[in-house]
C-alpha cells in the first residue's frame, strides 16, 4: 500500500502540470485598453507579462513554452486569491507579479470592469524601476513601470537631476575653479609682456 502513494502523487502532480497546461492564459485586456484611453499611448501585453503577445503560445514567457517547474509555479500564482503572497509567476513581469502580490488575485478579477482603481489599490510609494516616478503614475500614463528610460520626460529630468545633483555642483565648481585659474594664469602671462616691453623700451633708451 505504501509502494503505491508515491505513484499516485507523481500521477496526481503529472495531471495537474498536464491540467494547468491545457488552461487559457488570460491576458486582461480590459486593463490595456484604460491605459491606451487614459494616457493615448499604445501599449501590449508586455506592460505586465513576460511576452509582448501575452501568455498563450509558445514562445518564451508563454504558456506552451513552460517546463513543468514553471507550470507549478503558474499554477501558485493563480492560486494568490488573497494579497501578501509572494508572486513569481512565469507568464507575468514583475509589474504583473507585484500587482498580484498586492491585491490578490480575487481582488484583482474584481476590478477588471473598473481598471481605473489599480492606481488606487497598488502601493502608492511603489517604484520598481527606480526611476522616480511611482508606478502608480506610471500605469495612469502609459509608460512601463520597469523601464527607468520610459517616462514623462519632465519627471525624469527631475528625478535625474536630483540624483546627480552632488555630481553637477562638483562639476560646476571645478569649472569655475579652472575658469578663474586660466584667467589669472592669462593676466600673468600679459603682464609679463608688458614688463618686458617696458624693459626693452628703456634698453632703446
Amino acid at each position: 500500500m505504501n509502494r503505491k502513494i508515491p505513484h499516485i502523487c507523481s500521477f496526481a502532480a503529472g495531471l495537474s502540470i498536464l491540467v494547468l497546461s491545457q488552461m487559457p492564459a488570460c491576458a486582461y485586456p480590459d486593463f490595456q485598453t484604460f491605459i491606451t484611453k487614459s494616457s493615448g499611448r499604445p501599449v501590449n501585453c508586455a506592460f505586465c507579462h513576460a511576452h509582448s503577445d501575452g501568455p498563450d503560445g509558445a514562445a518564451p514567457g508563454q504558456i506552451g513554452r513552460l517546463t513543468p517547474a514553471a507550470l507549478e509555479r503558474l499554477g501558485r500564482a493563480r492560486a494568490a486569491f488573497e494579497p501578501g503572497v509572494d508572486v513569481d509567476s512565469p507568464i507575468l513581469n514583475a509589474f504583473g507579479n507585484h500587482i498580484i502580490k498586492s491585491l490578490g488575485k480575487r481582488k484583482f478579477l474584481e476590478i477588471r470592469t473598473a481598471p481605473e482603481q489599480l492606481a488606487v489599490l497598488l502601493p502608492q510609494d511603489s517604484d520598481l524601476d527606480a526611476d522616480g516616478i511611482p508606478d502608480v503614475q506610471e500605469y495612469r500614463d502609459g509608460t512601463h513601470p520597469l523601464n527607468r528610460n520610459d517616462g514623462r520626460p519632465l519627471l525624469l529630468l527631475k528625478h535625474n537631476f536630483q540624483k546627480n545633483l552632488a555630481s553637477i555642483l562638483l562639476t560646476m565648481a571645478a569649472t569655475a575653479a579652472g575658469l578663474f585659474g586660466l584667467r589669472h594664469l592669462l593676466l600673468g602671462f600679459a603682464q609679463a609682456m608688458q614688463l618686458e616691453e617696458a624693459t626693452e623700451e628703456k634698453e632703446e633708451i
